[in-house]
């Protein structure tokens, strides 16, 4: 399988419309890294191992490791309030001000409505900026009573990491996660990725990106470009140690996920946690614009993958990626994603129609004969670079639907839940978002 990876890389980029990709995993204690294609479809520059991407949200299994050391070393508690460390924090809901904790932050339990992506500037202060923008943030749902998906909590993460090291968040991750584990290839600022050979974003139509990454301020939550390798020696050190001595605490689940069927079954603290084939899988994905990358562990095998992407249909060509690479490496068979039933299932749909709404977000949901139809579409300052998304739901059982968009090959998945309380929620893409009309 290392042999012929480099050459199936390139077959599955060109099936899966992807322009570029970088591979890299540990097995049985060897490293293997391979790339395919070009990393800008404008200037042909080629896709290398030693290419810098956008790893997005696997940031955040970096910040929350960064809080683990705190926490070890006494600085605080999982259960420590945000107020504690940050006595200006604030959100709209003054109870939740006072009691929303660490443990909330890192395992998306906060029910602070989490994708406000404001831009507040270059300056070293912008996390800090970005905080204080916090303070009108309502809550999706009551503290502690689901999981709902929060780069705002993430970002606030980075901010108490801030306030005890007394430096900015890029700081505190080189001094004590890259230079220690000597990462030569992982950056969170555009100044320093320039040194070394970046990937450009791709959209939907399979142009270039018009901007290049994120705003600074979602640094903690989504802001590090790294290859493949580093991100495998980061993981490398949850399993053998070098960041923490009890890592494994990472992986204790904190919650369910409503929606089991889009990133794996419960949350721990930063991790994702699945179990593939009776094997416990640890992993975290993320997403930028027009860049996605994914990282899986399997501590009962000691191996290790990571997938960086920069456009095409990532989200299926890093699944197919990863069944393969599994099943040849482990002999685990990773779970197909989720499609419709062969036999059509009869649920009573028009109970789920209605609009669903978040910071950022609002779904419309009508009915239409055999299931629903959905209209997805981004209202907040990413709204510009996103086309609205609409596709057929079918249904799966009584509360589980999947659908897919013309010519992609990926299914998603919306659960629909209540709360204790009976509010009506839809779980999609890892967020639980509200009935609001």
């Amino acid at each position: 399988m290392a042999a012929a990876m480099g050459h199936r890389l390139a077959e599955l980029i060109a099936e899966y419309e992807v322009p570029g990709a970088a591979l890299a995993y540990l097995h049985q204690g060897e490293l293997h890294e391979f790339a395919a294609g070009v990393l800008n479809k404008a200037t042909g520059v080629e896709s290398t191992p030693d290419s810098l991407f956008q790893i997005g949200s696997v940031t955040k299994v970096w910040t929350a490791t960064l809080l683990m050391q705190d926490i070890e070393q006494g600085r605080l508690t999982l259960d420590t309030p945000v107020v504690d460390v940050l006595p200006e924090f604030k959100v709209a809901d003054p109870e939740v001000t006072k009691t929303v904790t660490i443990r909330h932050l890192l395992s998306h339990t906060s029910g602070i409505d989490g994708d406000l992506f404001l831009d507040t500037g270059r300056g070293d202060d912008c996390v800090e900026k970005y905080v204080a923008a916090c303070a009108d943030l309502a809550q999706n749902h009551p503290l502690g009573v689901t999981q709902s998906y929060c780069n705002s909590g993430f970002i606030v993460a980075g901010r108490v990491l801030e306030k005890l090291a007394g430096k900015r968040w890029d700081d505190v991750l080189r001094e004590r996660i890259i230079e220690p584990l000597g990462l030569t290839h992982t950056a969170t600022l555009a100044e320093d990725v320039l040194r070394f050979r970046a990937a450009m974003g791709h959209m939907e139509n399979g142009d270039p990106a018009p901007v290049w990454g994120l705003m600074r301020s979602a640094g903690p939550a989504g802001l590090i470009c790294a290859r493949p390798a580093d991100v495998v020696a980061f993981a490398r050190a949850h399993l053998e140690g070098g960041l923490l001595e009890n890592p494994a605490a990472m992986w204790e689940p904190q919650i369910d996920i409503p929606n089991p069927h889009t990133l794996g079954r419960q949350w721990g603290i930063g991790w994702i946690l699945d179990e593939w084939d009776g094997q416990k899988v640890v992993s975290h994905g993320g997403n930028t614009i027009g860049q996605h990358a994914m990282l899986w562990m399997l501590p009962g095998t000691g191996t290790i993958a990571c997938v960086t992407v920069n456009g095409g249909h990532s989200g299926a060509f890093t699944h197919r990626v990863v069944t393969e690479l599994f099943a040849e490496l482990d002999g685990v068979t990773v779970p197909a994603r989720l499609g419709p039933p062969e036999q059509p299932v009869q649920v009573d749909s028009a109970r789920y129609a209605g609009v669903y709404e978040r910071a950022g977000s609002r779904i419309t949901i009508g009915e239409r004969e055999g299931g629903l139809r959905l209209r997805m579409e981004s209202t907040g300052e990413l709204a510009a670079l996103d086309e609205p998304v609409e596709l057929d739901l079918r249904p799966v059982d009584e509360v589980t639907f999947v659908g897919r968009r013309d010519g992609d090959p990926d299914w998603l998945s919306a659960v629909f839940f209540e709360l204790p309380d009976g509010s009506p929620y839809v779980h999609l893409g890892a967020r639980a978002t509200p009935r609001t009309g």
